[in-house]
């Protein structure tokens, strides 16, 4: 099992719909209410979800946001970081000006001073003059254990990063197309991680996104080949951010932590087959994911130490 060490999870200090991002993260929505109002029940859903991550034992690194940027999307940090055994540390090129802003030196320096070390970085923000991007664990979800990076290719998912992100760091890159039906149409889906999650032993996936049957053929073979139970969700469960999951192990215990709205669309039959191997933490971020676009596994960061 591949334990963290602890987590990162940034508190935000400016959250609201981001404009910059709409135009291609169609889980979206212009908030019906005023920004402070909105900003404050931001804050109480990302107090509430650490308060229960914590109470499982589980660590969390939460670093407060200041007025410093104007960073509406800070509370999502695993789209410009991400952390990977022996210290290592990788960050990412965005696609929104306002989201480059939110990688921040502060925050490395927070985690050094509670004992997460960072050793070396690799660093592929220079794309951004190329106008590529690769939004981390975004972008990517990685099979830790197995060393494949599945990446649906987005406006915001190069993948000639990835591929330069799988030599750096020896995976094998598993790369489709996904899509969501908005206004009609079939819209490319923006963030690969909110339509499959890996965990050790299962993959909570929405094939149905898959439009191309051989790349929905590539994708199901090689997740079977790793003997993951495959546990189908659907396009209604997807735009309940079901896929928008994160497995952590901590002491050798794997939980499985989504929200509200994703635990409630799950079926009776889904919630048993992930109780074989998880325990489940949810809690309700309405307003995040509804002003947003993103969900609990956004929010997050895991930290290998």
């Amino acid at each position: 099992m591949n334990n963290i060490h602890s987590i990162l999870m940034v508190r935000p200090s400016s959250f609201r719909t981001n404009v910059q991002t709409i135009e291609n993260n169609y889980f979206q929505n212009l908030s019906k209410i005023g920004d402070k109002e909105t900003l404050k029940k931001a804050q109480d859903e990302f107090d509430h979800l650490v308060k229960k991550i914590e109470s499982f034992d589980i660590p969390v690194n939460v670093f407060q946001d200041d007025l410093t940027y104007d960073t509406p999307d800070s509370l999502f940090p695993n789209n410009w970081i991400s952390f990977h055994k022996n210290n290592k540390i990788a960050l990412y090129p965005m696609f929104a000006k306002n989201r480059r802003l939110e990688r921040n030196e502060n925050i490395l320096k927070f985690l050094e001073s509670n004992n997460v070390k960072i050793k070396s970085i690799f660093d592929y923000t220079i794309a951004e003059k190329n106008k590529q991007y690769l939004e981390g664990t975004g972008s990517m979800v990685l099979d830790r254990i197995n060393k494949k990076v599945y990446a649906s290719i987005s406006e915001r998912t190069s993948e000639i990063l990835i591929d330069e992100f799988c030599e750096d760091f020896n995976y094998m890159p598993i790369v489709f197309k996904s899509y969501q039906s908005h206004d009609n149409a079939r819209k490319l889906i923006y963030h690969t991680n909110v339509m499959m999650c890996i965990a050790d032993k299962y993959s909570i996936i929405c094939l149905d996104s898959i439009d191309c049957n051989i790349e929905k053929n590539k994708v199901f073979e090689s997740l079977k080949d790793d003997g993951k139970e495959i546990i189908e969700i659907s396009s209604r469960q997807l735009n309940s951010f079901a896929g928008n999951m994160i497995e952590l192990v901590y002491n050798n215990q794997s939980y499985l932590v989504m929200s509200a709205s994703a635990y409630e669309s799950l079926s009776k039959e889904q919630i048993i087959k992930i109780n074989k191997y998880s325990q489940i933490i949810f809690s309700d971020v309405s307003t995040i994911e509804y002003c947003g676009g993103g969900s609990v596994r956004c929010m997050i960061a895991e930290i290998f130490n």
